[in-house]
């Protein structure tokens, strides 16, 4: 298991730390301004849509069900090509209609404002097929547990991104934003090629295409798994996609506000995704495949002892990381991007951003953990109704807190939908289940840690102070 985990992880660290190049040097380029707005409105719903693919909650519906199947080839490639249909139509939508679309992502921008970013949105919507059939591929290789793949490959988008804006140096915000349109969808196409040599090198091109050839002779043989799957799939994907979700509507609420505001909401969730892609979501991939095995075989005991290993190991990582964050947020900042048009009124919002999202990083980690159990014990529908109420409380503190907090009310009512959504996960997961967990040593030696690596790091912090204007 930890051998999955540090895989994933150490591809997950790669890939953000080339992420965090990326923003680097965006937020150089490009400041926190109406063009830097522009390309991250562009990017938000096809990135949306990368973390509900790729971060696990399609595999999370799909390999359960794809485990059950007697007809592996055949259900796999009917789920393919009717996602990927129903994908190429939205997408030729987008970019018929691209203004539209726009407005749907950012309601509060202007019509100038519209106007400029609407191409761009129809650019960067070309990566959500490329990367539905990249998390589909990706989903038959953690079925043989080959993780590294996937892992490192999100890693070639940042690289196309960084390319892009090496390549549109000393142009105008209105190119620069055009380049990295065009790098996403790079980007997109260089993850889809080494996919596909790692399908062929693991020996699954067999049934892949085989499923493809006999479709249309066994497709009724396969209607009963592709009913379930499908009455199972919109549940499973919406209980596993509420950060998500709130993230974007972060961008709508955000687009009432000051100019500025979208952009500092973006570098801001952008630290805070790190340890939770690092430590969480890679834990949570490794684990799945495991825990639905053991589940699906009736041996919940040995489930269980992976659930605990894997929740005192996140617990401690992210209790660390809370703590660190939260203390550092400026310096962290101001690290990464007060450089360039990025000055220091714009580190100062994005340091008080980043502190109430932080905050909310333990329940949103432990919570991908033990969502884990209910997809394993097919509870999709019991996952979709905790990202309800969640995605509520997200609505009614944006709502109470965007007037008199800005962005930052916006982060805090993310944050708090957080510790909703956790708390009716352990309701769900078994409040028994849960305390059996917590009831350890373990719990005194976390408590004891967090308070001394906090006074290390107010320490740290003063010291730092006098370097750091």
């Amino acid at each position: 298991m930890f051998k999955a985990i540090f895989t994933n992880s150490f591809g997950i660290l790669i890939s953000r730390i080339l992420g965090f190049i990326r923003d680097l040097l965006t937020a150089s380029a490009l400041g926190a301004n109406i063009y830097s707005d522009i390309f991250f409105i562009a990017f938000k719903l096809p990135n949306l849509f990368r973390r509900i693919f790729a971060e696990g909650a399609f595999t999370q519906a799909f390999m359960p069900a794809f485990a059950r199947s007697l007809h592996k080839s055949v259900f796999s490639a009917n789920i393919f090509i009717v996602f990927l249909s129903i994908i190429l139509i939205i997408t030729l939508l987008v970019n018929l209609l691209p203004s539209l679309a726009t407005k749907l992502i950012a309601v509060g921008l202007n019509e100038k404002t519209i106007e400029i970013a609407a191409p761009y949105v129809a650019i960067n919507f070309w990566y959500l097929p490329l990367i539905f059939i990249v998390t589909f591929l990706s989903t038959l290789l953690q079925y043989k547990h080959h993780f590294a793949t996937s892992a490192f490959s999100t890693a070639l988008l940042n690289i196309s991104l960084i390319a892009a804006i090496y390549l549109s140096e000393d142009k105008s915000n209105g190119e620069i934003v055009y380049y990295m349109s065009w790098g996403v969808v790079a980007g997109g196409i260089l993850q889809l090629i080494v996919h596909v040599m790692a399908i062929q090198k693991m020996g699954l091109c067999k049934l892949l295409f085989g499923g493809f050839k006999y479709l249309r002779v066994k497709s009724k043989i396969i209607q009963k798994e592709t009913r379930k799957f499908r009455s199972q799939f919109f549940p499973a994907v919406w209980g596993n996609s509420t950060a998500q979700v709130s993230g974007f509507l972060d961008t709508f609420f955000a687009s009432f506000l000051i100019t500025g505001s979208i952009s500092y909401l973006y570098y801001a969730n952008r630290i805070f995704q790190l340890p939770l892609a690092l430590f969480a979501i890679a834990t949570s991939i490794a684990l799945f495949p495991r825990v639905a095995r053991y589940l699906k075989n009736s041996d919940e005991k040995k489930a269980m002892a992976y659930m605990q290993k894997a929740f005192w190991f996140l617990a401690f990582l992210l209790s660390a990381s809370t703590v660190m964050g939260f203390i550092l947020a400026h310096e962290i900042t101001w690290l990464l991007f007060e450089r360039g048009a990025f000055d220091t009124t714009d580190t100062q919002n994005t340091t008080l951003i980043l502190q109430m999202y932080i905050i909310g990083l333990l329940p949103f980690g432990l919570q991908k953990l033990l969502l884990l159990w209910l997809y394993a014990k097919e509870m999709q529908m019991r996952a979709a109704k905790i990202a309800t109420f969640s995605l509520l409380a997200y609505i009614l503190f944006s709502l109470s807190f965007i007037i008199p907090m800005g962005a930052s009310g916006l982060a805090l009512a993310s944050t708090i939908s957080g510790f909703v959504s956790f708390y009716l996960t352990i309701q769900a997961f078994g409040l028994d289940n849960f305390l059996k967990i917590i009831k350890s040593k373990k719990m005194i030696y976390l408590l004891f840690g967090t308070i001394l690596l906090s006074i290390l790091l107010i320490i740290i912090k003063n010291f730092l102070h006098s370097f750091i204007i």
